[in-house]
Order: C-alpha cells, then structure tokens, then sequence
C-alpha cells in the first residue's frame, strides 16, 4: 500500500511549518520576528557562543538578516512578547504559554528538578530581595545571603541564591526578565515580568494544556509521529499520548504515513504543501528542524550529532557544526567560529552529503557572505578540512 505521503512531501510541509515557505522581508521587522515564533513555537536557550546565542540564529536562518535587538526588545521591553521558561528545554518562549505550563510548574513543585538541593529557609528572603531589588542577579544577592559557591553537580558553580532563584523560576514564583550582556539571568517578580492580561488567563487543567501544546507542536511540526509531538514540549508518553487521541477524534490531527517511516504519523489538518522550498540557510545545532535527530534522519536521511562534549580527537564533523539547508534537503555540515577580535568567521571544516547538488559549494560559500555580514564580520576564512573545504570560493 502506498504512503500518503511522500519523504519529500513530508519534508516541504514540514519546512513550510517551520517558517521557511514564508514570504521574505526585505528589512525584517517586530510583525517578521513574530510570525517567525509563531511557527518555532520556541527558541532554545544555550550559553555556548563560539558562533552566536543559539536562540538568535533559528530567527536568522527564517528571517535572514535581522536587527536583534528586535529579540532583545520582544523578550525584555513592554508588551513583552516573549519569555524564557522550561518549554522544551530553557527556551524564549510566546507570553501566551505561561498559563499552559502551570501544570510544569506544580510538578517541579512537587519533584524537584535534578535533585538539585534548596535551604527551605532561604527562599522567603530571597522573594523578599527579589521583590525589593529587581530585576537582579542571583551574583547581586550573594552578599546578602552569604555563602560560598559550590562544585558540586556537576561542576556547575552555583551559590545558595542561584539554587534558590532557579528554584522559584521553575515553580513559577520568579520569572525571568532578561539577561546580562554576560548572559547572567535577570530575575524579577512574575507580575513585574508577564503582561497582567496573561497572568489573568485561567489557569487550564492538565489535559485542557497539553492538548494545546501538542496542537502547537504539530503547528510546528506540520507532519509528525507521536514522538516528535512528545519531543517539542518535553511531554509525558501519557500525556502526549491522551491529547493526540483528543485532537484525532477532533479532526485536529489526521492519521497519514509518510514514505520510510516505521511509526505512524499524524498531519495537521490543513498544514500547507508547498509545490518546492527556496531556502538556502544555515541552521543552528538548537534549530527546532533538527532537535529530535531520529525525526531528521527519517525526513532529511542526515544522521546528525552534536559533538561540543565529544572530546577533540574523536569529533568527526567538529565543535560547532550548522546543518546547511539547500531547497528542502540539509546537502552540508560546516563547523564555524566567530573570530570577533579579529573580525574574521573560521570556516573549520564542510563536508557535503552523498546528494549533494553540484551548486552546493557555491551556494554554501554565497550563505557564509551573508552569515558573516550578519554577524559584523568583515571576512571569510576557510581552514580546516572536509571534501567541501577545496571547492568553497576563496
């Protein structure tokens, strides 16, 4: 029997979800920046810098060149648009999703997270501090909580205050308002973070919130197995599970399979086909294309790993490597570095893949221009090595 869906028509919805059939703007604006999260859904959060923040490169790669202190406007300025939370894992995320990770919140209210511990005795202070002082750090609040700084799980150095502080964050009695040029996390009382409209929203029941963060993450998604639902939101098997049956039984989610997958697939009814793909982009290694690697193999065939904490001698691809997206098919992997003192971006290897279109190094060496441009960088410096490395132009 016949898929209803072919790989590649799997691939272009799936994109299409993801923003990249969208309309480009000549000078990327608030409403551009939007409707880009709209489709993401979230923005991953990473301290790693050896290119640029990973929440700020998904936005790139949709939006092209972009001023990003339209992000920092949308995540720290009022009407805050945007807030970071444990969505899927730290993540800027809508405002509107607060109430819907309620339910997040009890439970780490209830279990703990990382068995990370917290002085019971502490906490009233430091909401007292936060309330007195904020937005501040929790490096801010170490002198008014003594206490040294710890080694301890692993080698994370964190104080009493930051334990504290991130404890309130996860049971939502902090939020976050922004962050340091060092990247230091900014706490503040929720009420002084989230607009009152959103704080106002009744909160939803268990089921009422999952049904609708796997009914974003199939918007997301566009064609999907029960897995790539469950991966987006960081879900339960019972919950994701219960709110996809909901959403079949709606008629939300229709039942397909896709050419080469072993697991069932659900399509959003109505997600766009799109009759071909024009992107030509490079995707951060937290770009929600390819966060779940099984779902990237089976629509892209592009077995994908990220290697920051392989050790250096046994990296097969390198450090920092961007999947380099050509049409609807991921054709390279390039490992980049950001030389900012210098004004140079490191080219440090580029390999193609086995179907690879002939154009792909040019088109590759034309992406790396503007990547750089992007970024302020002045030049292109190509190094390393990788069967791409002698074809990339000089």
């Amino acid at each position: 029997m016949a898929a209803d869906l072919s790989r590649a028509q799997a691939r272009r919805i799936a994109l299409a979800a993801q923003g990249f059939a969208d309309a480009a703007h000549a000078a990327p604006t608030m409403r551009t920046l939007e409707r880009a999260v709209t489709r993401t859904g979230v923005l991953q959060v990473d301290s790693v810098n050896v290119l640029e923040r990973a929440h700020r490169m998904p936005l790139y790669s949709r939006m092209g060149p972009y001023d990003v202190d339209l992000l920092r406007r949308a995540a720290e300025r009022r009407p805050r648009r945007l807030v970071e939370y444990w969505a899927h894992v730290q993540a800027l995320m809508p405002v509107s999703l607060w109430p819907l990770m309620r339910h997040r919140m009890e439970d780490y209210r209830a279990e703990g997270k990382w068995g990370m511990d917290v002085d019971p005795r502490l906490v009233p202070r430091v909401l007292e501090l936060v309330a007195e002082r904020g937005p501040v750090t929790a490096r801010e609040l170490e002198a008014d909580l003594g206490g040294s700084r710890t080694t301890e799980h692993w080698g994370w150095n964190w104080s009493q205050a930051r334990k504290v502080l991130d404890r309130l964050y996860l049971v939502g009695e902090v939020a976050i308002a922004g962050r340091t040029p060092s990247f230091e996390v900014r706490y503040d009382l929720p009420e002084r973070v989230l607009p009152a409209d959103v704080l106002a929203v009744p909160v939803p029941t268990r089921a009422q919130a999952c049904t609708e963060l796997v009914r974003r993450a199939a918007a997301s998604h566009g064609v999907a197995s029960e897995a790539c639902l469950r991966d987006y939101y960081r879900m339960t098997v019972a919950d994701t599970r219960s709110a996809v049956a909901t959403l079949v039984e709606t008629g939300e989610l229709e039942p397909v399979t896709v050419e080469g997958w072993a697991r069932p697939a659900y399509r959003l009814a109505g997600a766009r086909l799109p009759r071909r793909i024009a992107a030509r982009t490079l995707l951060s290694p937290f770009d929600p294309v390819v966060w779940e690697r099984a779902r990237t193999e089976a629509l892209f065939g592009f077995r994908y790993r990220i290697e920051i904490y392989t050790p250096a001698h046994r990296r097969v691809h390198g450090y920092y490597v961007l999947p380099f997206l050509l049409g609807d098919r991921l054709v390279a992997r390039v490992d980049l570095k950001a030389d900012r003192r210098d004004r140079r971006l490191l080219v440090l290897s580029a390999h193609r893949e086995p179907s690879a279109p002939a154009e792909v190094a040019e088109e590759l060496g034309h992406e790396l221009v503007r990547l750089a441009g992007w970024l302020g960088l002045d030049d292109v410096e190509i190094r390393g090595g990788g069967d791409l490395v002698p074809r990339l132009p000089g």
